[in-house]
C-alpha cells in the first residue's frame, strides 16, 4: 500500500506540473518544435524553460544551455536529443530534482541491436536509483487537458473522465484527436513506448485509484512483469472498466510489436486467461476501442437486458433483433397500452408494432413518427433501453430527428443507442455524442457495446 500511494503522489506531480523543461528545443520547425507548440496551444500556465546549447531565446522564451542552469525547481522535462546523448541529459535531471522526464527519441532496444539494449539498461538504472520516473524511451508522453500539458497541438483542452495508456504514441494521438467527435474526452494520455521504467502496471494503479478517471482504456503490445500487472489490472477493474486492447498475440502481430517497442510476445490463451480473472473488457481493433470508450463513458450504471428496437427499414429492424440475441440481451416485452399507443399514428401497412417497432419509410419524411414512437417506448415500464435506427431525408428534419431523440433520452432517463443507416450522411453524430447519446453506424456494433457494459456492471 505504501508503494502505491508513492507511485499515485510521484504521478500527480509529473501530471500536474507546475514547470517543464524541453531539453534540445530546436530553433528552426522540426518535429521536437511540436511539444511546445502544443503546450501553448493547450495554454499552459506553468512555467517554460527551453534547453539549447546555443540558443538564448527560442520563441520569445529565454533559453538555458543546460539543465543544471536554470534557475529554479523543474516537474516535468521533455528530452528531445539523440538516443546517443541521452544519457548524461537523463544523469543531469536526476541531479537537478526533475520529478519526471519523457524520452522521446527512438533507438533503444526496440532496434534489436546489443547497443540500444544496454543504453536503455541504463538510463533505467539511473530512474531506479535517483527516484526520477522515466516514460519511454520511444514515446510521445503525456496529455493531461486539466493541466495544460499535451503531446501534439490541437487537442482538445476539455478534461473528461477517460484516462488512456498507450505504447504507441502514433496511436494515442490519432485517438485524442478525433476522440471529441465521438464525445470522448480525457482525464489523462500517457505514451509508455518501450517501458524503460514507467510500466502500464504503474499507470492502472494510478489511474484505477484517480478520482477523475472513471474509465481507463489502453493499447498494449506487452506486459513486462506479469503477477504485478494482473494485481494492478484486478485493482483497477474493481473500481471502474478497464478495456484493453493487446497486440502481438499471433506470430504477425509478435513480430511487428518487438520491431516497434521492442515488446515481448505473449500467447492468446494466457490473455484471454488474465482478461477473465480480472473482469478486463477486451476488445480488438481502433473501431471496437474507440466504441467501448464510448459506451462506457456514457452509459449510466445499472442497465438493464431489455430492448426495445426502433427502425424504420424493416431489415434492419430484424438484424437489430438477431445481434440483440447474439449478445445475450432480450427484446423487451411492450404492454398493451404501448402497443395501443403506437397503433394511433404508425401507419398500418408495411409497419409492425411488436418488437422490433417497424415504422416504415414513411417515418424518414415523416420524422414526427420516430419522435412520438421513442418516446412511447421509452415510457414503457418494461424497457431498458431503446435502440433506434433512423435518419431524416434532409438536413431539417434531421436536425429535428436529433434534437427530439436526445430529449426522449433526457426526459425518460433511459438509455438511447442511435444506428445509421449505411449510405446515409452520420454528419449529425457528433450531436448525438456531445449530449451523451452513443451513436453507432451499425446496430451490431452498438448491441456489442451495450452487452458489454452491462456484463461488466454485472461482473462487479
Amino acid at each position: 500500500m505504501k508503494k502505491t500511494h508513492e507511485l499515485i503522489a510521484q504521478m500527480d506531480a509529473i501530471f500536474h506540473p507546475e514547470s517543464v523543461a524541453i531539453i534540445g528545443l530546436p530553433r528552426g520547425f522540426k518535429a521536437g518544435k511540436l511539444f511546445l507548440i502544443a503546450l501553448l496551444d493547450m495554454k499552459y500556465t506553468g512555467r517554460i524553460y527551453p534547453v539549447h546549447p546555443e540558443a538564448k531565446e527560442i520563441d520569445g522564451l529565454k533559453a538555458y544551455p543546460g539543465i543544471a542552469e536554470i534557475p529554479d525547481t523543474v516537474d516535468l522535462a521533455i528530452i528531445l536529443v539523440p538516443h546517443h546523448r541521452a544519457l548524461p541529459i537523463v544523469k543531469a535531471c536526476a541531479a537537478k530534482g526533475v520529478k519526471g522526464a519523457v524520452l522521446f527519441t527512438a533507438g533503444y532496444k526496440e532496434t534489436g541491436m546489443e547497443e540500444g539494449r544496454k543504453l536503455e539498461a541504463a538510463l533505467t538504472r539511473v530512474a531506479q536509483s535517483s527516484g526520477m520516473r522515466l516514460f519511454g524511451p520511444n514515446c510521445m508522453g503525456l496529455y493531461v487537458p486539466e493541466s495544460g500539458i499535451s503531446f501534439f497541438p490541437g487537442l482538445s483542452r476539455k478534461p473528461g473522465p477517460v484516462g488512456f495508456i498507450s505504447h504507441s504514441g502514433s496511436l494515442a494521438n490519432i485517438l485524442c484527436r478525433i476522440a471529441p467527435q465521438n464525445g470522448i474526452y480525457f482525464s489523462s494520455v500517457v505514451s509508455l513506448g518501450n517501458e524503460c521504467d514507467i510500466s502500464s502496471a504503474d499507470m492502472l494503479t494510478y489511474l484505477g485509484n484517480d478520482p477523475s478517471t472513471g474509465v481507463i482504456g489502453a493499447y498494449l503490445e506487452s506486459i513486462s512483469n506479469g503477477p504485478y500487472f494482473l494485481e494492478a489490472l484486478k485493482n483497477a477493474s474493481e473500481k471502474k472498466p478497464v478495456i484493453l486492447w493487446k497486440v502481438g498475440l499471433n506470430p504477425e502481430g509478435q513480430k511487428a510489436a518487438t520491431s516497434h517497442t521492442g515488446a515481448l510476445a505473449s500467447r492468446r490463451q494466457i490473455w484471454e486467461a488474465v482478461v477473465r480473472q480480472t473482469g478486463a473488457v477486451s476488445v480488438k481493433g481502433f473501431d471496437a476501442l474507440s466504441d467501448a470508450l464510448m459506451g462506457f463513458s456514457m452509459l449510466p450504471d445499472g442497465i438493464g437486458d431489455r430492448i426495445a428496437i426502433l427502425s424504420g427499414p424493416g431489415g434492419l429492424a430484424v438484424a437489430a433483433a438477431e445481434a440483440c440475441g447474439d449478445e445475450g440481451l432480450k427484446l423487451a416485452e411492450l404492454s398493451d397500452k404501448t402497443r395501443s399507443d403506437l397503433s394511433g399514428f404508425v401507419p398500418e401497412a408495411g409497419t409492425s408494432l411488436s418488437n422490433p417497432v417497424d415504422v416504415g419509410l414513411t417515418a424518414s419524411l415523416e420524422i414526427e413518427i420516430y419522435i412520438r414512437a421513442a418516446h412511447t417506448l421509452a415510457a414503457d415500464p418494461g424497457v431498458d433501453a431503446v435502440v433506434v435506427i433512423g435518419v431524416g431525408m434532409d438536413r431539417k428534419t434531421n436536425e429535428l430527428y436529433t434534437n427530439s431523440m436526445i430529449q426522449a433520452h433526457r426526459e425518460s432517463g433511459k438509455p438511447f443507442l442511435v444506428v445509421n443507416i449505411p449510405g446515409f450522411d452520420s454528419d449529425f453524430a457528433q450531436t448525438f455524442r456531445q449530449a451523451g447519446v452513443p451513436f453507432f453506424e451499425t446496430t451490431e456494433r452498438a448491441m456489442s457495446v451495450y452487452a458489454m457494459v452491462r456484463r461488466y456492471q454485472t461482473w462487479r
